[in-house]
């Protein structure tokens, strides 16, 4: 007779292995969604997922990398007369670590991804991050590109209109973020408030309504600094324009790649002046540690709820910006429980729990599919 322990080992289920996953990283993925990534890469560890990462040369990226994680150099030769040795290189790295499936974390590699999948005979999923117009010429694999990742409803809205074929394919995840205890909002008076502004993709044409708006609101009184946010240095006709409305001593302006980690933990309002072709991180970032956000609907705006997660303007209507920046600074109590609403809305749609979780149930459904069609 089988005793009870004898019994319970016969009976337990197998656990399936975690699937073995190869995330490919940009350059842009690097610069704009390094928190997002960290992240991800932290939740596949803390599930046991193996993960292999390709990632640009030079780049910096060890102080987001797991102790865990392999790290693939691609290409391995920066130069673009070595491409067809590169992606063999490539290939021969990747190969050894046996992956499952490949996760393209923006389409910028697309390319790449899908000729990795091919050659590996593995499924890939495929991040869409922005609702860009060079769609029509990325290269989706109809076999082996088993979903597209988007961040946002808008995203994926865009995306099916372009390829309806793909549209059962289409899947979102909800980038995950830890949001603050407590907010950045008008919580220390003794300080000036501070207010970062966030073009979209350094277009800083079209700003002339938002600083006449930030001018009339020290002209009525109003103290505070302002951090622009920039990935380049600002032309000329910006200094000119910031130096004749008196705004020199209030305005500075601040790498966007340190903007990233800074932008929200410091700031009391965080002002997206345009709409944004791509996923905003920096807004994310901002609502996260409860900073007050004034925004303009349009482009990518899914986090942009009026008077739940954020305060709206017309970008076009200096007095609507005024109006908005104004209630801002007149009700800060108002803004604080924006703020915190915001953060609410985070916690409850944005965890990265969520986030890991939902990933690794795409991977392992992928894999099912591809070992069921082969079998």
């Amino acid at each position: 007779m089988m005793t009870d322990e004898q019994m319970t080992t016969d009976f337990e289920p197998e656990v399936p292995k975690p699937p073995r996953v190869a995330l490919i990283a940009s350059r842009r993925t690097l610069a704009e969604y390094p928190s997002y990534l960290k992240h991800l890469l932290v939740g596949l560890a803390d599930e046991a997922v193996p993960v292999v990462l390709i990632c640009p040369p030079g780049s910096d990226a060890d102080s987001i990398i797991p102790p865990a994680v392999e790290v693939v150099r691609h290409p391995a030769i920066d130069i673009s007369l070595m491409q067809h040795y590169n992606l063999h290189v490539l290939l021969n790295r990747v190969g050894k670590f046996e992956p499952d499936i490949i996760h393209c974390l923006c389409e910028t590699s697309a390319a790449t991804a899908r000729w990795l999948a091919r050659n590996l005979d593995i499924p890939y999923l495929l991040n869409i991050n922005s609702i860009s117009s060079h769609w029509s010429v990325i290269s989706f694999s109809p076999v082996r590109c088993a979903n597209i990742v988007v961040p946002a409803k808008t995203i994926a809205d865009h995306f099916v209109a372009t390829h309806p074929k793909f549209a059962d394919r289409v899947r979102q995840i909800n980038v995950g973020t830890f949001v603050e205890d407590s907010t950045a909002c008008f919580m220390h008076p003794e300080h000036l408030p501070g207010i970062v502004v966030a073009p979209p993709l350094d277009n800083y044409a079209n700003l002339d309504n938002l600083f006449q708006a930030l001018h009339r609101l020290i002209v009525d009184g109003c103290q505070f600094i302002v951090a622009l946010i920039a990935s380049r240095r600002p032309e000329g006709p910006l200094w000119k324009q910031i130096r004749s409305l008196d705004l020199l001593h209030a305005v500075t302006i601040v790498p966007r790649s340190l903007g990233l980690y800074s932008a929200g933990s410091a700031a009391d309002v965080f002002i997206a002046p345009r709409p944004s072709g791509r996923f905003n991180m920096l807004l994310l970032t901002a609502m996260s540690a409860g900073s007050v956000v004034a925004a303009s609907k349009g482009g990518i705006d899914d986090l942009i709820i009026e008077d739940k997660t954020a305060f709206i303007f017309n970008p076009d209507d200096q007095l609507s910006v005024y109006n908005c920046l104004k209630r801002i600074f007149d009700r800060p109590d108002e803004a604080r429980r924006l703020a915190e609403s915001a953060q609410q809305y985070l916690r409850q749609n944005h965890n990265v729990s969520g986030m890991v979780s939902t990933a690794i149930s795409l991977y392992r459904q992928a894999v099912c599919s591809k070992t069921r069609a082969n079998a």
